[in-house]
């Protein structure tokens, strides 16, 4: 979260990205540091999957994470 962070002060969008386990927990962070930042969840767990999994998932993100960085539209 520190280096979208450190991103988004420097004029480079970017998107913070968790599995929903963490969805409290990066919420938590962002309002003790005061971020404001862009995120997508997927599904969680992400350790111990095949390539093919990982596709699967990145498949299912890559839209919600491109329409973060370039808004609605």
């Amino acid at each position: 979260m520190h280096d979208i962070n450190d991103l988004e002060r420097r004029g480079i969008p970017g998107v913070f990205v968790a599995t929903v386990e963490f969805a409290d927990a990066a919420v938590g962070q962002s309002k003790a540091l005061g971020l404001d930042v862009a995120h997508v969840l997927t599904e969680h767990p992400i350790q111990d999957r095949t390539d093919d999994e990982m596709v699967a998932i990145a498949d299912q993100a890559i839209d919600a994470l491109l329409g973060s960085l370039t808004g609605p539209g």
